[in-house]
């Protein structure tokens, strides 16, 4: 049994991207389907599914790829705030992914959103990941 879902998730994403695989399956769950939702809307992966065959279901993610150099897209996926330590960051200080080209997916009041989401709504949250 593992205890931290969302480093599971996106553990599973990264190693998936890294051996080269088109499809990676994870059990699901809200946050993760929005967090796959926000994955795609920004690119990052080609598509998903969501799956209720059985009780608590799957998402399956077709990763996406470079069509040239036949690399991953996504270059690192990174959890941010663990069950140990809760990272948190008020709207004035959700941080810039590299320069923004990454992003950082955050929880919030109002849902689960990248942060330049957060920022132009003006509210803060839990820093989850940063992507790019």
């Amino acid at each position: 049994m593992y205890t931290d879902p969302i480093a599971d998730y996106l553990t599973r994403v990264r190693n998936a991207s890294r051996a080269g695989h088109r499809v990676v399956e994870i059990p699901a769950s809200k946050l993760k389907k929005e967090i796959t939702k926000i994955l795609f809307d920004q690119g990052f992966i080609l598509s998903y599914k969501f799956e209720d065959n059985s009780v608590q279901g799957s998402i399956k993610i077709a990763l996406k790829y470079d069509k040239m150099t036949k690399e991953p897209v996504i270059k690192k996926i990174q959890r941010i705030s663990t069950p140990g330590l809760r990272q948190y960051a008020g709207a004035n200080e959700l941080p810039r992914v590299l320069n923004g080209l990454g992003i950082a997916i955050v929880s919030t009041s109002h849902g689960v959103m990248t942060g330049k989401q957060a920022k132009r709504e003006n509210v803060g949250g839990e820093v989850l990941c940063y992507v790019y």
